[in-house]
C-alpha cells in the first residue's frame, strides 16, 4: 500500500511544472523536520535580518512599546 501510494503521488508530481514541484518538496521537507520552538524561529528571522533593515528599526521599541503597536503618545 505504502509503495503504491508513493507511486501515486510521484506520477502525479512529474506532471506538474517545476515551480509546484519546488512547493511540493518544501511542503514534505517541512512535514519531516523537527519542529523548532518559538524562539528557535524568531532567533533564525532576526538572524536573517539586513543591516538596512536593523537600521530602521526604532532605538527606544521596548520603551514606546505601545506607541508602535497602538498609536498612543510616545513616553
Amino acid at each position: 500500500m505504502q509503495t503504491d501510494l508513493s507511486q501515486v503521488v510521484a506520477e502525479k508530481m512529474q506532471t506538474l511544472p517545476i515551480e509546484k514541484q519546488q512547493k511540493i518538496l518544501e511542503f514534505v521537507e517541512d512535514l519531516t523536520e523537527t519542529r523548532k520552538t518559538i524562539w528557535e524561529k524568531i532567533d533564525e528571522r532576526a538572524n536573517n535580518l539586513s543591516a538596512e533593515t536593523l537600521e530602521k528599526l526604532p532605538a527606544d521599541g521596548a520603551e514606546n512599546l505601545d506607541h508602535y503597536l497602538y498609536g498612543v503618545p510616545k513616553k
